[in-house]
């Protein structure tokens, strides 16, 4: 006989409410503040790097606000970031693609007025055969050993590169973010090798490289995450706030055990939420045993592991239940959840998932 569910109280007191999706807002204005803000310290002129997504932000909103502001150049990562962003943008501005011209970029690149970076002698000849007379820059390396031709390969190619007017000459610094370190003088001084004799336009700085100073600037800086509130630009306004919606309160015993694994045993009697969010949505679950939410300035820790869809979290101290609390705010921003899960801003950022209902202000 199958068994009855029992129709008496419960033996925890529990409250439930109505699920719905976290709240994901992206403050624009801060955005255009915070570019303005990069490409006074330049001198020269600033681009944007709006790649995966405007860092997960959304390409076509966050190019739109960045152009107004008076960014003409922007980079992406692949052509088909390009196709979208020029969709977005129009035919004002111009668009780099770091990855070149791959097999089957032709088209887009062509129809779509877009620069690639080309990378390598392979892809210069075929940019060269498939859009003669087209636009095109050159990444080199200054010692990434990432992308972009090494001194050896740029010296065997240079003439004929330079023959076909290039409009840009790159490279990427690997260790901008610490100012003190030796890399960074040995690329600048490995980039200057390579390009003080061109005549060409030349771009190098990153967020990071923007920070470095005057040398580092060239004609175009391009700066990334110091756009999006991350390090290392540290006085950048803070871009997003992350709500989310609280779908059930209980209380639990000394000694009880919350979440997956029994991770968590309740050193007293408590009240824990069950947020509507978990590492699907880019909560990566290394950071819950040094992260709070926030319901206004109270933190409330994560109780148990982060779960796909779900988080426990300790409201015992907070003395009533919320709707909703806090995790990307203006008491823990991008960065401090990187140091809680042991990484950085830029895999928090475009790491917030797609069912967050997204919420522009300003712009």
């Amino acid at each position: 006989m199958p068994r009855a569910f029992p129709l008496d109280a419960p033996a925890h007191p529990v409250k439930t409410a109505r699920m719905s999706s976290a709240t994901l807002t992206i403050d624009l204005d801060a955005i255009a503040a915070n570019w303005r803000a990069l490409d006074a310290m330049t001198g020269t002129e600033t681009a944007a790097v709006v790649k995966a997504d405007a860092y997960g932000l959304g390409a076509d909103r966050v190019g739109r606000v960045l152009a107004r502001a008076g960014a003409r150049h922007f980079f992406v990562a692949i052509a088909e970031e390009g196709v979208a962003l020029r969709q977005a943008l129009g035919p004002d501005v111009a668009i780099h693609v770091f990855s070149g011209h791959m097999p089957g970029d032709a088209d887009m690149i062509g129809d779509m007025d877009l620069v690639p970076m080309i990378n390598s002698l392979d892809q210069m000849i075929r940019h060269a055969e498939a859009l003669p007379g087209h636009p095109f820059g050159v990444q080199l390396d200054s010692g990434m050993n990432r992308l972009g031709m090494e001194p050896e390969e740029w010296q065997a190619v240079r003439q004929i590169a330079l023959a076909q007017n290039p409009v840009m000459l790159m490279s990427h610094l690997a260790c901008a973010d610490e100012p003190d370190q030796a890399m960074n003088a040995q690329q600048l001084a490995a980039f200057r090798a390579m390009t003080d004799d061109t005549d060409v336009p030349r771009c190098f700085a990153n967020t990071g490289g923007v920070l470095l100073g005057g040398d580092y600037h060239f004609d175009l800086a391009r700066p990334g995450i110091g756009i999006y509130g991350g390090r290392p630009y540290t006085d950048a306004r803070p871009v997003v706030t992350l709500d989310i919606p609280v779908i059930q309160c209980r209380d639990i015993a000394l000694g009880e055990t919350v979440g997956y694994g029994c991770d968590f045993t309740a050193p007293r009697a408590m009240r824990i939420a069950t947020v509507a969010a978990g590492y699907a949505d880019g909560i990566l679950r290394a950071m819950g045993p040094k992260t709070s939410l926030w319901a206004e300035d109270t933190p409330c820790p994560v109780t148990g592991r982060i779960s796909m869809d779900l988080i426990g979290v300790d409201i015992t101290d907070l003395g009533r239940d919320p709707s909703h609390l806090q995790l990307l705010g203006p008491h823990q921003g991008i960065d401090v959840l990187a140091d809680n899960a042991g990484t950085i801003g830029y895999e928090i950022l475009t790491s917030l998932g797609a069912r967050y209902m997204r919420r522009y202000i300003g712009g």
